[in-house]
């Protein structure tokens, strides 16, 4: 049985979405309640961070790359939980133009496709009764979205809050709690956004502190009992296909960007998932049939990519007889050179021709997607793939041969078109800067 759910959102990226949600999941973890955490659209960030306070796998839900088949078979993993949490991107009606899969991307979607109903999280500074104008509007913005309720954050004082609320009783829309003004959660920040949540060491404080802070000041018995949802049902799990069986993945803090949804979904149909550390100068596993690269921070970690000779000979023995497969940091490990921020230049492994870039950093953001012109492990050439591009690298050069004709959200080409080498035999070279969420249907 499939419990029933909420998602947590906000009018806009900023209003306390995160801060809330991790002090809930945290909270209700302590408390002996089994929480089933998501998060909606393409963010390899907070899923660990709700995997940590929870102590539940956290999974990305994404209208615009995903079905709605797909979406069921994720909300699965949900089967023996109490609750579901999931946590909005952005703003709660946000997305791109023109939709994808199963909608344009906003958590809006997921809302209404699972019948869970929306927290909204509202940024009171500043305001007061015109808070209420702001949740009525979003309360009636789409028929099929449910407003169960606001919560009040960034509140200036007892009665700052008490004119707030008159506004709410106005409009009718419940208050679950009123946040007083404090610090965020305390994370710092990269050039990609926030740190990882293996790399945050003082993780359980903060998820302690942001448990105390919500229970403090939500009614997280009300907040419960507004879940809701229209799947009981356990939907079959999404049919995912591993790039191989025996899978040697790059892990470490270079590379560490990949969607929890594909490793279980690799697992599921029998594949079996071997770690390895370029930074700790390991080559990948000589019995495994294919090499993956995830994304990370490559560029942060170029010098010690570059010493790593045992990961680097092993790559190149490696790609002469079976496939090796980089996804954006992965990509650029693959190449032939990386120049970090400083402007120095960095030997990297050489399956691929090309030169990428941080001295000049330009930001690539948005959905993608990519027709593939070259076969890739785990998909056909004339393959459809849907996913998501997010860095700040320049190509400086390219010399291969383009791997897939690659379009954004409006259906506009751009010029990142990943590249492939072949090394003889069976042996491939294939990368690219967008990540994958899941083949188009």
């Amino acid at each position: 049985m499939i419990p029933p759910g909420l998602l947590i959102s906000a009018p806009a990226s900023g209003s306390g979405k995160t801060t809330l949600m991790l002090g809930l999941l945290a909270e209700l973890h302590a408390r002996g309640i089994a929480v089933q955490p998501f998060k909606s659209g393409p963010d390899y960030i907070d899923p660990a961070f709700h995997t940590a306070a929870s102590g539940r796998a956290s999974f990305n839900l994404d209208s615009w790359s995903m079905d709605h088949a797909g979406i069921e078979g994720l909300v699965g993993n949900a089967k023996g939980a109490d609750l579901i949490l999931a946590e909005g991107s952005m703003g709660l009606f946000d997305g791109v133009a023109v939709s994808g899969a199963s909608g344009n991307g906003a958590s809006a979607d997921i809302s209404a496709h699972m019948g869970w109903p929306v927290v909204l999280v509202l940024d009171a500074s500043g305001a007061a009764q015109s808070v209420a104008a702001t949740a009525l509007g979003f309360s009636q913005m789409r028929p099929d979205v449910a407003l169960a309720g606001v919560v009040l954050n960034r509140v200036a004082s007892p009665r700052h809050e008490a004119l707030i609320r008159v506004g709410m009783e106005h409009v009718g829309i419940p208050v679950f709690g009123a946040l007083p003004r404090r610090k965020e959660i305390e994370m710092p920040e990269r050039h990609l956004g926030l740190v990882q949540a293996g790399e945050q060491e003082n993780l359980p404080t903060i998820l302690s502190e942001a448990a105390a802070f919500v229970a403090a000041h939500i009614d997280v018995e009300a907040l419960i009992a507004a879940a809701g949802g229209i799947f009981q049902d356990t939907p079959p799990p999404a049919r995912v296909i591993p790039p191989g069986q025996r899978i040697a993945l790059a892990k470490d803090e270079a590379f560490a960007f990949v969607y929890p949804h594909l490793l279980a979904g690799w697992r599921a149909a029998g594949a079996t998932i071997l770690p390895f550390s370029p930074l700790a100068d390991e080559a990948p596993d000589t019995s495994a049939d294919v090499c993956w690269l995830p994304g990370g921070y490559p560029e942060l970690h170029a010098g010690r990519l570059a010493a790593a000779e045992t990961f680097r000979n092993g790559l190149q023995t490696f790609v002469r007889t079976r496939p090796v497969h980089g996804e954006c940091g992965g990509y650029m490990a693959m190449g032939a050179g990386l120049v970090d921020r400083d402007g120095t230049r960095h030997q990297m492994a050489g399956l691929l021709g090309v030169e990428t870039s941080f001295a000049t950093r330009k930001m690539h953001l948005g959905y993608r997607q990519a027709d593939l012109q070259a076969a890739m492990p785990g998909h056909p050439a004339s393959a459809r793939l849907r996913g998501h591009e997010f860095h700040y690298a320049t190509i400086m050069s390219e010399p291969d041969a383009p791997l897939a004709t690659i379009t954004d959200s409006n259906d506009v080409v751009v010029p990142e078109t990943g590249s492939v080498r072949r090394h003889g035999g069976a042996g491939m070279a294939t990368g690219t800067f967008f990540h994958m969420i899941a083949e188009a249907t």
